[in-house]
């Protein structure tokens, strides 16, 4: 007889589970640097197996989907990474000053959109790990416009509850749309 799981098992089996075994203790720039990678997984995590189903939306009258999160979260990446720490010219990729919630508004049906959003985040992703890796260290500092002076370490921990609200949301999205449940 096998003993009952818990909820939050049911979407992946633990033995496939690559996430959550970064380190307890030591440098912070690695422990923070795998929580993020780990929250970055969930969310993909969260989409795996899914087409079309990803621009299904939440409830009426919100536009927030699985798509519209990833397209999101690659602008978020963009800002705080390329633009903000990087100082590069990086306009957001899927919203705008005129349309500030196109990440959620825009995200529309067609394998091309789902591939571009994908391939958009992974770049993103990318290069903000590599920006993270390559950092003399966690104090490196930008002035961003919103917050003003602002360290890596604050980024970090920044995307760390960017990604963990977000998360929440995925959940929530999954389940609505084929009953998957779990972290």
């Amino acid at each position: 007889m096998t003993s009952p799981r818990s909820r939050a098992e049911f979407f992946v089996e633990p033995e496939r589970d690559q996430r959550f075994g970064g380190p307890a203790s030591g440098d912070e720039r690695r422990m923070l640097a795998a929580f993020l990678a780990d929250h970055r997984a969930t969310l993909e995590l969260k989409c795996a197996g899914l087409g079309e189903e990803l621009v299904r939306r939440s409830v009426e009258p919100s536009t927030l989907s699985l798509l519209g999160l990833v397209r999101h979260l690659a602008d978020v990446e963009r800002r705080w990474f390329r633009k903000v720490l990087a100082g590069q010219e990086a306009p957001p990729l899927f919203s705008s000053a005129d349309d500030p919630d196109g990440a959620f508004d825009g995200a529309v049906s067609g394998p091309a959109a789902v591939e571009a959003a994908w391939e958009a985040w992974r770049t993103e992703v990318a290069f903000a790990e590599r920006f993270a890796a390559e950092a003399p260290d966690l104090d490196v500092e930008a002035v961003d416009a919103w917050r003003g002076k602002v360290s890596l370490r604050w980024v970090l921990i920044h995307m760390v509850e960017e990604y963990a609200r977000h998360n929440g949301h995925a959940d929530l999205l999954r389940e609505r749309i084929d009953g998957a449940v779990g972290i």
